[in-house]
């Protein structure tokens, strides 16, 4: 393990307030301030290929058997660094256009979350992947900034992956801080993106990474690994905050690991109503009342620590064709291997179709919708998962903004779905 157990975890953390050897307030620290809270979308699906949002890249092998091509490693290893750069250099330039970036800005959308894998910044010889990503990545900061609106740096894939999904851009085993080389590389890619922060101004945040999972990598060494994510990126930016996810770990398990009032730091938790079987059996309403819950919970914890819900949709059910992974099924309609149908004749049809849906199906997501961003308004505000997608609807802000299903502008604390 690369990183040595020098201070207990809470220790570590707390460290992080004198890192950065200033005293003065970061131009990160506005973030989510009372006047406007983070109101955002990811920009899910460019720089880190997840086979669910953009199915069209993975079809060709949607009927092999057991492919391989499961994520973006799999991805460039079977076509290849040659057509793999070709393809990919394709997608790059067409996922995310201008015409996006515009249209947000008139929905009201005011900060963007840009995924991006180590792999771009601090590649490895010896790694599929192919690089180019960066001249992209500077034109959606231009847009950002001729749209005024804020950028979070995602580092959404660390070497030899985070958590075992594949939006890490490898899927399988958790191997990450396992090597000696991962740790160091995982700061190197984050110091790339520290020096493209200050080159641009609309980058006001940097998440040290996405999702790592606490059950393939122990609390202590995440929480180390912060502190020298903290330092590396302060060091460099020291204007933009740096943003911690919670290691899918309750609030709770943070109060003693995250300081008070700690100005350029967040803590990032995602909420999902899909992929635990207890939630996914939910009715319309105690779906409702859970994301009121849940933003009271977030609430609570952002009077000690700014805290985000950077990950969300509209999804209650997990149909959206290959959420669960390349070529998997859904605990909806029981065709996840293991699973059983929520109810009997529960089926997947239609459920990711805008078109199709019902009137009351509409209605819930609406009522879904607003009482979500009023919760997570609770807090410093929350970023939808997912911009856009090529066939699932839940997860399509700019369709489901369209449509009327979120309200515009999307004011949280103006509406009255939840409780006060």
């Amino acid at each position: 393990m690369f990183i040595k157990p020098l201070c207990t975890a809470a220790l570590c953390l707390a460290a992080c307030v004198s890192i950065s050897g200033t005293s003065a307030a970061p131009a990160g620290a506005d973030i989510g301030q009372a006047a406007e809270p983070i109101r955002g979308v990811n920009l899910g699906g460019l720089f880190v290929l997840e086979p669910w949002i953009t199915p069209s890249l993975f079809e060709e092998w949607a009927h092999t058997a057991n492919s391989p091509v499961v994520d973006e490693w799999n991805y460039c290893a079977i076509l290849g660094k040659r057509e793999c750069q070709t393809r990919l250099t394709r997608h790059w330039g067409s996922w995310v256009q201008e015409q996006d970036i515009s249209t947000l800005a008139d929905l009201r959308i005011n900060t963007l979350r840009i995924p991006i894998g180590y792999w771009a910044l601090a590649p490895d010889g010896s790694d599929p992947y192919v690089q180019g990503q960066i001249p992209f990545l500077q034109q959606i900061l231009g847009w950002a900034s001729k749209y005024r609106m804020r950028v979070i740096l995602d580092l959404h894939g660390a070497p030899g992956s985070q958590n075992g999904f594949d939006n890490s851009g490898l899927r399988g085993d958790i191997r990450w801080t396992k090597r000696p080389s991962d740790v160091p590389r995982t700061l190197d890619a984050l110091a790339g993106l520290a020096r493209i922060a200050n080159q641009n101004p609309s980058v006001v945040a940097i998440q040290a990474v996405n999702e790592p999972a606490n059950w393939g990598v122990s609390k202590d060494t995440i929480i180390q690994f912060y502190t020298q994510a903290y330092g590396t990126i302060k060091s460099i930016a020291p204007q933009v905050a740096v943003v911690f996810h919670d290691a899918f770990l309750p609030a709770s398990e943070w109060e003693s690991l995250v300081p008070r009032n700690l100005t350029d730091a967040i803590l990032d938790t995602h909420i999902y109503h899909m992929f635990v079987d207890d939630v996914i059996r939910l009715s319309a309403d105690e779906h409702i009342r859970k994301a009121c819950t849940d933003g009271q919970t977030i609430g609570n914890f952002n009077q000690r620590t700014r805290t985000i819900c950077g990950e969300f949709s509209l999804a209650n059910t997990d149909c959206a064709r290959w959420l669960n992974g390349f070529q998997k099924g859904a605990r909806w309609d029981g065709t996840l291997p293991g699973s059983q149908p929520v109810a009997n004749g529960a089926s997947c049809s239609n459920q990711e179709n805008m078109d199709a849906w019902s009137d009351n199906k509409r209605a819930f997501m609406q009522r879904f919708a607003m009482a979500q961003i009023q919760a997570y308004e609770q807090g410093t505000g929350w970023i939808f998962w997912n911009f856009k997608t090529e066939s699932a609807d839940s997860w399509n802000y700019i369709k489901l903004a369209r449509n009327g299903i979120f309200p515009t502008p999307p004011i949280g604390r103006s509406l009255n779905v939840c409780p006060s």
